[in-house]
């Protein structure tokens, strides 16, 4: 996996239209392990905050910088994947890594985008800007009518 320094060369924090952001410094294929997630381990089944990736019912990730600052678009060019919390021998959570993945080839200095895919009870006005935004930052399946 790649060091903390090779991170921060392969993807830099810039401005964008809704504020900071996550841009690309060099190209990525398809399926391409852009970076791994770090961050906190909250342990609150009612934990919020605008960074958080929920892990499960329980617990979620708070992630460090550069990835904290991923923004939503309805047609991401990123999404994260990890196995499922598992509780260890010792009765303690296992947690798994997080990993960031190129949904599909991406170029060099493209933003990186993920779909929040939040609850219509979260849902807030989109800005992505994209030709598939639903007009609002909400899952799919949960769009509004």
């Amino acid at each position: 996996m790649e060091s903390d320094r090779t991170k921060r060369r392969s993807v830099r924090i810039g401005q964008t239209k809704v504020g900071k952001g996550v841009f690309a410094r060099r190209a990525y294929p398809k399926s391409a392990v852009v970076g791994e997630i770090a961050g906190d381990v909250i342990d609150d089944p009612d934990y919020t905050s605008d960074y958080c990736i929920e892990l499960n019912d329980r617990l979620s990730l708070e992630p460090y910088a550069p990835f904290r600052f991923l923004n939503h678009c309805c047609d991401p060019n990123c999404e994260f994947d990890f196995d499922e919390v598992e509780l260890g021998p010792d009765g303690e959570y296992v947690i798994p890594t997080v990993y960031l993945f190129a949904m599909h080839d991406i170029e060099a200095g493209e933003e990186l985008t993920i779909d929040y895919n939040w609850p219509a009870s979260n849902a807030i006005p989109c800005e992505c800007g994209s030709l598939a935004c639903r007009g609002w930052v909400v899952a799919e399946d949960e769009k509004f009518a």
